[in-house]
C-alpha cells in the first residue's frame, strides 16, 4: 500500500528545522528550492539523457586535460595499450585514478547530501550536520599523531570508523530527549560535536606540527594521490550506502510530507532514520576517507537537480548519483588549469564555487530559526 501512495503523492518541500511541515509545507505546496509542480516524465529522461553526456565529457576531460595537453587519440591509446611512453604513464598512472576518485566520491557525496536534507528536511543540511566529516578529520589526526601514519591509504579506516562513530554520537544525542532523534535534534546535536571536534583536532595540530605536515594536504580534498587501491578498498562500502540510498527514496518522500502523515502512511520513522542515516555514514564517510573532507557537493548538487526533477527523491537520487562527479571532477579540471604549471585541490575550488551559493540559499530560502 505504502508503494502505491508515494507514487501518485508529489512531497512537500524542503522545510526549515522548525517549521511545521503538515500544516506550512502540504503537499502541493510551492517549493522555496525548486521549481513548482513535477516535471513531465519526458523532460526528465530527457535531462538524465544530457547528464549522462556531460558527465562522459567531464571524464574524457579530466583524462585529457592538466599541466600537459594530451590529445583524444593519445588519451584512447594509453587505455588500450600497454607501454611507458609519457602521455600513457600520466593518463594510466595519473589521471585515470583521480578520475577514479572523482567517480566515486563525488557520487558519494551527491546521495549523502540528498539524504541528508531529506532525512532533516533542512534545504541547508549537507553531510558535515552529523559531524562526519569533523569525526573523521578528528580520527586521522589521532592516526598521524599517535600511530605515526603517513600514507594516504593508511588513513581510510581511521576516517571510516571516525565518520561512523561520530554520526552514532550524534544519533544517541538526539534522541535522549523524547526517545527518537528528530530533525532538530540531530541538526544541533551534530553542530556541537562538530564544534568539539573541530577544537580538539586544531589543539593536536597546532601542538605538533609533524601531524599538521601530514594531516594538511588530506584535510583540503583533493583528487590527486590517492591510489586505485584506496578506492578498490571503499568499493563495497560506497556501494552498499548507495544500494542503502537507492532504497530510501519513497521513505524521504514520506517524510517530506511531515512526520504525522509519513506514521499514518505506515512509514516507520525509527527504521526510516536508522536507514537513511547509515546511508549517509558509509556514503560521506568513505568519500572523506578518499578524498579528504570536500564541503558543499552535497548541499549544491541536490538543490541543482531539484530545477531539473522537481520533489521527487527517487529521480532526485538518481540525478545526484550523476551530478556529483559532474561537479567534483569539473572542480579538479579547473583546479589543474588555473595556476599553471601548479594546481588548485578539488576540495578549494569546490568551496569557492559553494560559498555564493550557501549565502543565496541562505537569502531566499523560508527556514525556521534555530
Amino acid at each position: 500500500m505504502m508503494g502505491d501512495v508515494t507514487a501518485d503523492v508529489t512531497p512537500a518541500p524542503v522545510a526549515g528545522p522548525h517549521s511545521a511541515p503538515d500544516r506550512a509545507n502540504p503537499a502541493g505546496a510551492p517549493d522555496p528550492v525548486g521549481p513548482v509542480g513535477a516535471p513531465s516524465p519526458a523532460r526528465r529522461w530527457l535531462a538524465l539523457a544530457a547528464l549522462v553526456v556531460a558527465l562522459a565529457v567531464v571524464i574524457a576531460l579530466s583524462l585529457a586535460l592538466g599541466a600537459a595537453a594530451i590529445g583524444p587519440a593519445e588519451v584512447w591509446h594509453a587505455l588500450t595499450s600497454p607501454g611507458q611512453d609519457p602521455a600513457t604513464v600520466v593518463v594510466r598512472d595519473l589521471r585515470l585514478p583521480r578520475t577514479i576518485v572523482g567517480l566515486l566520491a563525488g557520487a558519494a557525496l551527491g546521495l549523502a547530501g540528498a539524504v541528508m536534507q531529506g532525512l532533516t528536511r533542512n534545504p541547508l543540511a549537507d553531510p558535515g550536520i552529523l559531524g562526519v566529516n569533523a569525526g573523521a578529520s578528528f580520527a586521522v589526526v589521532l592516526a598521524i599523531s599517535v600511530l605515526g601514519l603517513t600514507s594516504p591509504a593508511a588513513f581510510i579506516w581511521f576516517a571510516l570508523a571516525g565518520a561512523a562513530c561520530a554520526a552514532g554520537l550524534v544519533y544517541g544525542i538526539g534522541a535522549l530527549q523524547r526517545g527518537a532523534a528528530s530533525p532538530v535534534g540531530l541538526a544541533l546535536a551534530g553542530m556541537a560535536l562538530t564544534a568539539g571536534l573541530t577544537s580538539l583536532t586544531t589543539l593536536v595540530l597546532l601542538t605538533d606540527t609533524a601531524t599538521l605536515a601530514s594531516y594538511r594536504l588530506w584535510s583540503v580534498g583533493s583528487l590527486a594521490g590517492r591510489g586505485a587501491e584506496a578506492a578498490v578498498t571503499l568499493l563495497p562500502f560506497l556501494a552498499a550506502g548507495a544500494l542503502l540510498a537507492a532504497c530510501s527514496g519513497r521513505m524521504l518522500n514520506l517524510l517530506a510530507l511531515g512526520e504525522d502523515l509519513a506514521r499514518g502512511l505506515g512509514q516507520n520513522l525509527a527504521l526510516a532514520r536508522i536507514a537513511c542515516g547509515l546511508a549517509v555514514v558509509l556514503l560521506a564517510g568513505a568519500a572523506t576517507a578518499l578524498a579528504g573532507p570536500i564541503m558543499f557537493v552535497g548541499l549544491m548538487v541536490p538543490h541543482a537537480v531539484r530545477q531539473l526533477v522537481g520533489t521527487d527523491y527517487r529521480w532526485i537520487l538518481a540525478f545526484c548519483a550523476i551530478g556529483g562527479p559532474i561537479l567534483l571532477l569539473g572542480a579538479d579540471i579547473i583546479g589543474r588549469l588555473v595556476v599553471p604549471p601548479g594546481e588548485l585541490e578539488a576540495g578549494i575550488v569546490v568551496a569557492v564555487l559553494g560559498a555564493p551559493v550557501l549565502i543565496a540559499l541562505a537569502r531566499r530560502t523560508r527556514l525556521g530559526s534555530l
